[in-house]
């Protein structure tokens, strides 16, 4: 059974995603630096935020899915995605540089969007 976190911020509920199963090294750094918090930033439809974990590459990905969870080796940084930022072509959801992605939103990723620079995110590991 995967892992799942919770993402608190103070403009959406509780919303719970689950672990991946495809870049464990990642997942697991990132469960075991739980719980953590720090301020949002956004990039399109994207947060993004440093987090307590230092990984490279790990099947890196130059484009992602909606409600995907990233994690960013250049910056430290958690990312959720929700929609398309600045370097999207059309549709697509093209991260800044390509992203292990480690986990994925369970329910609609679009509530992120109320979701402004510098408001207080917190992950913890869902019980």
């Amino acid at each position: 059974m995967a892992k799942k976190i919770k993402i608190i911020t103070e403009a959406t509920d509780i919303v719970i995603a689950e672990l991946s199963e495809k870049n464990v090294k990642t997942a697991e750094a990132i469960w075991n630096a739980l719980p953590f918090e720090a301020s949002a930033n956004t990039w399109g439809d994207e947060i993004y935020f440093s987090i307590p974990v230092e990984a490279g590459e790990e099947n890196a990905q130059e484009t992602v899915d909606m409600g995907d969870l990233g994690y960013w080796p250049p910056g430290n940084a958690m990312c959720i995605f929700f929609g398309p930022m600045p370097m999207s072509k059309g549709n697509e959801i093209r991260p800044a540089s390509p992203v292990n992605v480690f986990g994925k939103i369970t329910a609609d990723p679009k509530v992120f969007k109320q979701v402004r620079s510098g408001s207080k995110i917190r992950v913890e590991k869902a019980e």
